[in-house]
């Protein structure tokens, strides 16, 4: 994977180019750039969570965890044009394609910040993740109790994560953490995870 796509700033050279997302509901061409997360194209596991998804909330607030150059994002705003959708990424490289990819696009209801940019005091009507499990086992972790908390009552996160990298094992570890965690859809060794809420009185 040469250098790690979450570096806060990739040192490796630049190299653009464009990748196709092509869905039932819409088709957008992204900008993307060595140093960040699948630069040749859309990755596998972001295509089966965009293809078996519900619909999004159509307001509120919606998160993308992990951004990348946008394609989640990107989905998110253009479903739900009357929701506010934020996409988050340690990688400012990534963060940059992102909001020129929305602009290119035409999307004006989303935004792509540093985490610690975001206001805390945000609540989320859902959270779609396509999550960086090769941070480690800890680090993701770490990742997720930071921001499943931040669901409102009643919102959903969905995380695809491939089989081979644990998606059975972090569905127990969720639901021992009180997220009620089920597997919605199962393709090409990937798995979406539908977790709910922090179930009530649980504070581990």
């Amino acid at each position: 994977m040469g250098e790690h796509y979450f570096a806060e700033r990739p040192g490796a050279a630049s190299r653009r180019r464009t990748v196709d997302l092509v869905l039932p509901d819409l088709h957008l061409r992204l900008e993307t750039d060595s140093g960040v997360f699948s630069p040749d194209r859309v990755d596998a596991g972001t295509r089966v969570l965009l293809e078996t998804v519900p619909a999004p909330p159509q307001d509120g607030d919606l998160l993308d965890l992990g951004c990348g150059y946008g394609p989640i994002a990107l989905t998110l705003a253009s479903r739900s044009p009357q929701a506010s959708v934020w996409g988050v990424d340690v990688n400012q490289r990534a963060l940059e394609l992102a909001d020129s990819n929305a602009t290119a696009a035409g999307l004006d209801n989303v935004r792509f910040r540093l985490a610690d940019e975001l206001d805390p005091g945000l609540r989320f009507a859902a959270i779609w993740s396509n999550p960086p499990i090769r941070i480690g086992k800890a680090a993701l972790h770490h990742l997720l109790l930071a921001w499943l908390p931040r669901l409102s009552p009643g919102g959903l996160a969905h995380l695809v994560v491939q089989k081979h990298l644990g998606s059975d094992s972090l569905q127990r570890w969720l639901n021992d953490q009180g997220f009620p965690t089920e597997r919605i859809a199962s393709r090409s060794a990937y798995r979406v995870l539908r977790v709910a809420s922090r179930t009530e009185g649980h504070t581990r």
